[in-house]
């Protein structure tokens, strides 16, 4: 399969990406506090999945990530379900990216489809292990399995998103480096015609949560040409720039960001707080782009509205 970002890229200053699903679906009436996170609409409200990606496209994403960050078939089998129902679920979720994707797409004319990337994409969200244990290690990455546990976690997910027809991986809210070369061992092993984007969970712009430098995490990776793109998500606004500009010293790959809103999380009552003090995306992006940053979009607690204020200003670049 070819480098989709980088055919993407081509002529374009940036590639938009989608914002959060949580946020959404609770506008849906979702309940998303429980395990199973944003995942829980899989199986209550599917609809409300297509109608979130449609609004995402709508204000002009260019990727969409499917509603597989939490979702997994031990997860599932966990909640009671059988093992081919929650096979099931990964594929619909795809599914469902891609009935809105090709929805939207279809509804526009050739001069409104000239000023979008070539064909929006569908990346197949892959979670860390700490967001399986649903206690908040995502942001602490306080984990430790072998290489083969890690491979053995991920593997079926991967393989039915594979199967459903994304058009790349996106192995994001990554804190853990062991879990991130495990990942990637995986993809060059199993998924030879498969490509992805890494982005990191950070504890600030230098260092991922677990300690890891971010340097130095970043040159590791440098020679997997199946990585197409590499960053940070689910971080704070404050920590993109100085983030862009450690990960452009040591790669030439597009680089990937999508931080939450500027809300205050705590993830040990799992509550936001609003932060009206929070700076915006338009002000934001140009600064980021200018760092090197490609690909731009939400994570926690962004809407439509947020991603189409970073359309905007890509579009115009």
């Amino acid at each position: 399969m070819a480098d989709l970002i980088s055919e993407n890229l081509q002529n374009r200053s940036g590639l938009v990406i989608d914002g959060a699903m949580a946020t959404e679906l609770e506008k849906y009436g979702v309940d998303t506090d429980n395990d199973l996170w944003s995942a829980t609409a899989l199986i209550e409200n599917p609809e409300a999945i297509t109608a979130v990606h449609k609004s995402y496209f709508q204000a002009g994403a260019d990727v969409a990530i499917t509603n597989t960050y939490q979702a997994n078939v031990n997860k599932f089998i966990k909640m009671g379900l059988s093992k081919k129902a929650s096979k099931n679920l990964i594929v619909k979720a795809v599914d469902l990216a891609v009935k809105a994707r090709d929805d939207y797409y279809g509804s526009l004319n050739k001069e409104q489809r000239d000023k979008r990337a070539k064909y929006p994409l569908i990346a197949g969200s892959v979670g860390p292990y700490g967001a399986y244990l649903a206690d908040g290690s995502e942001y602490r990455g306080d984990y430790d399995l072998s290489e083969k546990e890690y491979m053995d976690f991920h593997r079926s997910r991967m393989e039915l998103l594979n199967q459903a027809g994304v058009d790349l991986f996106a192995f994001e809210t990554m804190p853990n480096f062991s879990e991130t070369k495990a990942l990637v061992d995986l993809l060059k092993l199993e998924f030879p015609d498969q490509h992805a984007w890494l982005s990191f969970s950070i504890k600030d712009e230098k260092t991922l949560c677990d300690g890891t430098p971010l340097q130095s995490a970043v040159k590791y990776f440098n020679v997997f040409d199946q990585i197409s793109a590499v960053g940070v998500n689910c971080t704070t606004l404050e920590n993109i720039e100085g983030a862009v500009k450690t990960i452009r010293a040591v790669t030439d790959k597009p680089i990937v960001v999508y931080p939450n809103n500027g809300d205050i999380y705590d993830p040990k009552t799992k509550t936001w707080t609003p932060n009206p003090q929070s700076d915006t995306f338009s002000n934001l992006v140009p600064e980021w782009m200018a760092a090197g940053a490609q690909l731009i979009g939400g994570c926690c607690r962004t809407t439509p509205k947020d991603i189409k204020e970073i359309a905007q200003i890509i579009n115009e670049k």
